[in-house]
């Protein structure tokens, strides 16, 4: 049988067991890490041609549809403001 790496790390249940009885859990955080808003459902329309490119894009990024576009648009507005930042110098 495969022996397993036991490690003393305690689980996010016990973390949250010890918060809950009043012992001190800072040592578990360190406040090194970047808060992640919470996404927010849209709703767009696309034209069917171009949902079929993405689709075939998704397929061959192994991604989903949703991936990619957020990929894209990353890249785009990324591009946006490295333009806006060239134009002001």
């Amino acid at each position: 049988m495969k022996e397993t790496y036991k490690t003393n790390i305690p689980s996010a249940d016990e973390i949250a067991d010890m918060a809950d009885s009043g012992e001190d859990i800072s040592r578990f955080f360190t406040n090194k890490g970047k808060m992640k808003y919470p996404a927010q459902r849209i709703s767009m329309d696309f034209p069917a041609d171009m949902l079929k490119e993405l689709d075939d894009i998704a397929t061959e990024l192994n991604l989903s549809r949703q991936a990619v576009i957020v990929a894209y648009l990353r890249h785009a507005l990324d591009q946006h403001y490295m333009a806006q930042k060239y134009r002001r110098s």
